[in-house]
C-alpha cells in the first residue's frame, strides 16, 4: 500500500490571479510567460506588483510555491518575423544591404590570369573593377567551409559577402549553415535586407532540388537571426527584416517552400525558448499553459490537460511516483491535431519527456553532474510542442497527430519516491526503482501506454534520457532505437531531410536480463552502466503495444548547445518531416 501512495501527488488546487481578463490569454511565444500558479487556499503571504512598462500581471503566491522563486518574468518580446521572397533577377540589379553568395571550392577557382572561372563571380568582379578578385587573393579565400569575405561597395549592394561551402554541398544542413552565416554577417553590419544566391546551381543534389535548398537557406537565415533575449535586462532587437533568395527559381513551389521554412522556424524558435526558460518560470503548469496556447481558432488543435487525480484514475503510478516530491502538481498534456478532411487518416503520436527540472531525487545529482542544465530535461516536450506549433500552421490533411507529455518535476521531500520503492504503471507492470535519477523513463512509461490506448498506428518518443547516449554519439548526434526497421527508417529519412543528425543504435535484447534479474518486481528501472542507452530503450519497449510501430530518440546530446549555453530546438524539424510523410521512410517511396 505504501508504494501505491507514492504515486499520488498533492491534491492542492491552484488558481490564476490576473490583473485583467486579457491576462488569461496565452500566446505561443514566451513573452506571455507569467507567474500564474497560486494556491487556491489562503496563502501564507502574497506578493503583488505592477510595472506599466512590462505589463506584468499581479501574482499571489504561497511561501512554498516555487513558481514565484526570484520574481523573474520574461521580457515581452515580439516574435521574430522576417519577410521571405524568391527572385529571379540579375545580381547586379539587386538593391539591398548585403548580397551573399555561397561559393564552393570549385566555384572559387581562377584561371592563369587570376580571373574567376565561375561566371557569377566573374560578373561581380567586373562590376567591382577587380576588387573581388583582389580581396579573395589577399585573404586566401578558396571556398572552404567557414571562410567568409566581405567587400564594401558603392554601386551595388552595400556589401558583397562570399561564404565558403566546402568541396561539395550534400544536404539541407549545408544550406542551413549558409543561411546562418548570412544572418551573422547581417548582424555584424546591422543590415535590414539580405539577398542570397549560389555561385553554381550544380551544387544542389537532384534529390534535393532548388526549392528545398531555398527552404533550408531561408530556415538557416531566420534561426541564425533569432536570439532569445527573454531574460536579459538590456538587449538589441535584430535588424534583419527581409531575405531574398535569388536565382533558384520562382513560382508556387518556391513560395510554398519558403512558407514551409517560415512555419518550421516558428516551431524551432518556440522549442528553443521553452528549453531556455528557467525552471522557476517554466513550471509543469506553465508548460501546460504554453501547450494549451496552441489551441486557438483555425489551428485544428484541441488540448486536454489531466491533473493528478485524473492520472491516478488511469493508474499512472510510475508518473505520479516521480512527481510525488514536488510542491508543484503534475500536468499531463495531450494535444490533438485533426484537420477535417475526406481522406483516410493515419493516426500518429509524438511523446515527449517533460521534466521541467530534474534534481535526481534521492539519487541526487551532485556538483559536476550538470544539474545546472536540468531545465533542459523537458527538451523532448519542447521538440514535440515546437512540432505541434509548426503543424498547426502547415495544417496537413489525412493525418491525426497526438502530442503527449507527462510533465512534472523530480524533486526531494519526505513524501518523495525512494530507491527501493515499487511503482505500478498504467499497463499493470510493476517497477522497482533502484535509481530515482532514472525518472524520465518512468514518466514515459505511462505516457507511451496512454498513447497506445488511443489506437494510434505509429509512435515516436523524444527524450533527454541518458548520458550514455552522449558517451556513445557525442553532443551533436541523437540516438534512434526501434525494434522495427520501418519505424527506424522513417525517423532516419525524416532527419536526413531536415538536416538533423541521428544514428541508429541496436536494441540488444540480451541486455534486458539485467533489468529483470534480482528484483521482486517485474523489472528494475535501470541496469548496468554499460549500454545504458540501450537498456533505457528496452525499458520503454515494455510499455508499447506490439502492434504499434514505435521508435525512441534519445536527444540528450543535441538538445543543448553547451558553448552558447542555449537550447537548440533539436527534434522539431525531424518530427515535422516525419508527420508530413505519415511516418513512412521516404527513401523507400518515390517523390
Amino acid at each position: 500500500m505504501a508504494a501505491a501512495a507514492i504515486g499520488v501527488a498533492s491534491s492542492a488546487t491552484f488558481k490564476l490571479v490576473p490583473l485583467s481578463p486579457a491576462r488569461l490569454s496565452h500566446s505561443s511565444n514566451l513573452s506571455n510567460l507569467r507567474f500564474f500558479v497560486a494556491p487556491a487556499s489562503d496563502a501564507s503571504f502574497a506578493i503583488a506588483w505592477k510595472r506599466t512598462t512590462r505589463n506584468v500581471a499581479r501574482v499571489s503566491v504561497s511561501a512554498s510555491a516555487s513558481a514565484s522563486l526570484g520574481l523573474t518574468e520574461p521580457n515581452p518580446l515580439q516574435p521574430l518575423k522576417i519577410s521571405l521572397a524568391a527572385k529571379d533577377i540579375d545580381l547586379a540589379k539587386w538593391a539591398g544591404d548585403i548580397l551573399a553568395v555561397g561559393v564552393t571550392v570549385k566555384d572559387s577557382e581562377k584561371d592563369d590570369n587570376s580571373d574567376f572561372k565561375n561566371p557569377i563571380l566573374q560578373e561581380l568582379d567586373q562590376l567591382l573593377g577587380g576588387l573581388l578578385r583582389q580581396v579573395t587573393s589577399e585573404e586566401d579565400f578558396t571556398g572552404k567551409v567557414g571562410q567568409t569575405v566581405v567587400v564594401k561597395t558603392l554601386g551595388l549592394a552595400k556589401r558583397i559577402v562570399l561564404i565558403g561551402l566546402g568541396p561539395a554541398v550534400l544536404g539541407p544542413a549545408d544550406y542551413q549553415s549558409l543561411g546562418k552565416s548570412v544572418a551573422a554577417a547581417a548582424k555584424s553590419a546591422q543590415a535590414q535586407s539580405a539577398g542570397i544566391a549560389l555561385a553554381s546551381l550544380e551544387t544542389i543534389p537532384a534529390e534535393l532540388g532548388p526549392a528545398r535548398a531555398a527552404s533550408a537557406i531561408a530556415l538557416g537565415a531566420i534561426l541564425g537571426t533569432f536570439e532569445d533575449n527573454h531574460y536579459k535586462l538590456e538587449w538589441k532587437d535584430p535588424t534583419l527584416a527581409s531575405v531574398d533568395i535569388i536565382g533558384l527559381g520562382t513560382g508556387p513551389e518556391m513560395d510554398d517552400s519558403l512558407a514551409y521554412a517560415d512555419s518550421l522556424s516558428s516551431g524551432v524558435m518556440f522549442g528553443q525558448q521553452l528549453v531556455n526558460a528557467p525552471p522557476n518560470v517554466l513550471t509543469p503548469g506553465e508548460l501546460a499553459a504554453q501547450a494549451k496556447s496552441l489551441e486557438k481558432e483555425g489551428s485544428f488543435i484541441k488540448a486536454t490537460i489531466l491533473n493528478a487525480e485524473e492520472c491516478a484514475a488511469l493508474g499512472m503510478g510510475a508518473y505520479l511516483g516521480v512527481t510525488a516530491a514536488s510542491e508543484l502538481p503534475p500536468h499531463f498534456i495531450h494535444l490533438t491535431f485533426d484537420r477535417p478532411s475526406r481522406e483516410t487518416k493515419v493516426h500518429l503520436a509524438l511523446v515527449g519527456k517533460g521534466l521541467t527540472f530534474d534534481s535526481g531525487g534521492y539519487n541526487l545529482k551532485l556538483s559536476g553532474s550538470g544539474i545546472e542544465n536540468m531545465k533542459n530535461d523537458m527538451g523532448g516536450a519542447a521538440a514535440i510542442l515546437g512540432a505541434a506549433k509548426a503543424i498547426s500552421e502547415l495544417q496537413p490533411s489525412g493525418v491525426v497527430v497526438h502530442f503527449i507529455i507527462a510533465s512534472c518535476e523530480n524533486m526531494i521531500s519526505g513524501k518523495g519516491m525512494r530507491p527501493g520503492d515499487i511503482v505500478t504503471a498504467s499497463n499493470g507492470k510493476r517497477i522497482e526503482v533502484n535509481n530515482t535519477d532514472a525518472e524520465g523513463r518512468l514518466t514515459l512509461a505511462d505516457a507511451l501506454d496512454y498513447a497506445c490506448k488511443l489506437g494510434v498506428e505509429k509512435i515516436v518518443d523524444l527524450a533527454t534520457l541518458t548520458g550514455a547516449c552522449i558517451t556513445a554519439l557525442g553532443p551533436s548526434v541523437a540516438g534512434v532505437f526501434s525494434p522495427s526497421d520501418a519505424a527506424a527508417g522513417a525517423v532516419m529519412s525524416a532527419a536526413e531531410a531536415s538536416g538533423e543528425k541521428v544514428w541508429r543504435l541496436p536494441m540488444e535484447e540480451s541486455y534486458w536480463e539485467s533489468m529483470t534479474s534480482g528484483t521482486v518486481a517485474d523489472m528494475l528501472n535501470t541496469g548496468p552502466s554499460q549500454g545504458g542507452a540501450i537498456t533505457a530503450a528496452l525499458f520503454l519497449k515494455q510499455f508499447v503495444n506490439e502492434k504499434v510501430e514505435w521508435a525512441h530518440i534519445d536527444i540528450a546530446g543535441p538538445v543543448w548547445d553547451e558553448k552558447k549555453r542555449t537550447g537548440t530546438g533539436f527534434g522539431v524539424t525531424t518530427m515535422v518531416e516525419w508527420i508530413l510523410w505519415r511516418g513512412v521512410d521516404r527513401r523507400r517511396r518515390p517523390n
